[in-house]
């Protein structure tokens, strides 16, 4: 019966057991001089190289959960196991928080959360007090007397004899309240026998991130070497989850700012129903939506886009759409002055940015939209009789020219029909030329089964769906698109009764 086969990278082969050799004379074992080292210099420049690929693919993942695989991956193949764990929990309590898995199905991942969390060895790393957690080896698991009867029947049930854990943690910051406490003497410090974990030297307090543990079917625990390697891999790539923790964290931020400065929820107006749909990219964009109940039962409609991306923009964003709900206040019947006024505030107040924004005036009761628009993409009109584009001029962004002006477009839609009103970056996370992108969104507007058109939301949905497959889950998630695009989606979906 042939061994099972292990994970392999370069520089790290699977043990092997040595096939039998006959006796040989005594004089024919001893090695010429040198070879040993050469054997061992090999070894380190095997080992480095190794190294150097694991920690080159790891810096190339981009997302907290892509490292976390990676770093489950590498290990894996590092210590010889083809199983594990990772759980990524800050020692701040900021998060972010998650567990994934190695070779474990969802159902497993739950047996082994029921786990008590002190009982495992990942746990005990991650409620280590102040100080530096070691590596925690469980070289037989079943054999252990004094296991957790719990783990020892999640463990049976899995299928894993040992496991062996190492801390994500980074070296952290030096205490500045610690500078003076216990400091010793410098006069008769022996720099030889310093040690960096000495009391008083005010060490750095590692900061802790998380913990991986990986599973062996059978009884084992990794060689010394290869706890070595996989120390140093832990090492470097705790530096890198701390970035993307960080990043992940900015993201939250940024996300959370743009949703409190958009629509808590839409206004009900008589004669219409009214969807949004906003996702906000990875570096947080301006992209904004609104909707205003007006006087004489009509409703103000706008979408637009500023430049640039990160607080900057969403800030930007939230000026420039608190200022255009008071001019639609005060003349939303007319969309052009609308949007001059906000053009003129822009190159006033945000000389360095430009903007794409469309306003709308509809009243309902008349089946009536005026509308203008500032270099933004056309409305598209979906019903049961017809899917098209809004035919509307063409004219420059915000802050573009010296003076803005373009001339408004009424439409009328018809009862049962549904406006869509959508920013460029539903268009640009396609990957494809604007041409083809409005394309695919003329096509997917005109799929809309009748069923759902009914439903502004369910309209709005479908649209998403069908313009950027196999992004469903990651528009929500705001995850970039074929093209690499990272811009925002907004898009305000408005039925007439």
């Amino acid at each position: 019966m042939s061994a099972p086969n292990l994970p392999k990278v370069a520089g790290i082969d699977p043990p092997a057991s040595a096939p039998a050799q006959t006796a040989a004379p005594l004089d024919d074992l001893t090695p010429p001089p040198g070879l040993l080292l050469q054997d061992r210099l090999a070894g380190w420049v095997s080992d480095l190289t190794t190294l150097h690929e694991l920690i080159e693919r790891l810096a190339g993942t981009g997302s907290l959960d892509g490292a976390l695989n990676e770093i489950l991956r590498a290990g894996a193949a590092l210590v010889g196991a083809r199983r594990g764990l990772v759980v990524c929990e800050p020692a701040d309590g900021l998060g972010p928080v998650t567990t994934l898995g190695l070779g474990l199905a969802h159902a497993e991942l739950g047996h082994l959360e029921t786990v008590p969390r002190r009982a495992t060895s990942y746990g005990r790393l991650l409620d280590c007090a102040a100080g530096r957690a070691e590596p925690v080896a469980v070289p037989d698991l079943l054999g252990d007397t004094e296991l957790d009867p719990r783990q020892r029947e999640v463990a049976a049930r899995l299928g894993y004899g040992a496991s062996y854990a190492v801390p994500l943690a980074t070296a952290g910051t030096p205490d500045p309240d610690r500078a003076d406490l216990d400091t010793p003497d410098l006069d008769t410090l022996d720099v030889n026998t310093l040690d960096v974990n000495t009391p008083g030297m005010n060490t750095p307090a590692p900061k802790r991130l998380g913990a991986v543990v990986w599973f062996y079917d059978e009884p084992a625990e990794p060689v010394e070497r290869q706890r070595h390697l996989v120390g140093l891999y832990a090492r470097y790539a705790s530096e890198h989850l701390a970035l993307l923790v960080e990043l992940e964290r900015a993201r939250a931020r940024t996300a959370t700012l743009t949703e409190e400065l958009l629509p808590g929820r839409l206004p009900r107006i008589p004669g219409v129903r009214l969807a949004a749909r906003h996702r906000t990219g990875p570096q947080g964009g301006g992209d904004w939506y609104d909707a205003l109940a007006l006087p004489e039962g009509a409703v103000g409609l706008a979408v637009g886009s500023v430049s640039g991306s990160g607080p900057g923009a969403v800030a930007a964003m939230g000026r420039l759409r608190a200022s255009l709900r008071a001019y639609a206040v005060m003349e939303g019947e007319d969309p052009v002055a609308v949007l001059s006024d906000l053009e003129l505030l822009l190159r006033l107040t945000e000389p360095a940015r430009t903007a794409t924004a469309l306003f709308a005036y509809a009243e309902p009761a008349r089946g009536s939209v005026v509308l203008a628009g500032a270099g933004h993409a056309p409305p598209l009109i979906v019903g049961a009789g017809r899917t098209e584009f809004v035919e509307t001029s063409l004219s420059a962004p915000l802050g573009m020219l010296a003076c803005w002006e373009a001339p408004s477009v009424e439409v009328s839609p018809e009862p049962g029909e549904t406006v869509l009103l959508y920013t460029d970056g539903l268009l640009r996370r396609t990957g494809e030329p604007m041409d083809r992108a409005f394309a695919r969104l003329h096509a997917a507007a005109a799929s809309v089964p009748e069923a759902a058109r009914d439903d502004p939301g369910a309209v709005a949905d479908h649209v998403l769906r069908a313009v950027l497959p196999g992004e469903g889950a990651g528009v929500a998630a705001g995850v970039t698109g074929r093209g690499g695009s990272a811009d925002d989606v907004v898009m305000l979906a408005v039925r007439f009764d």
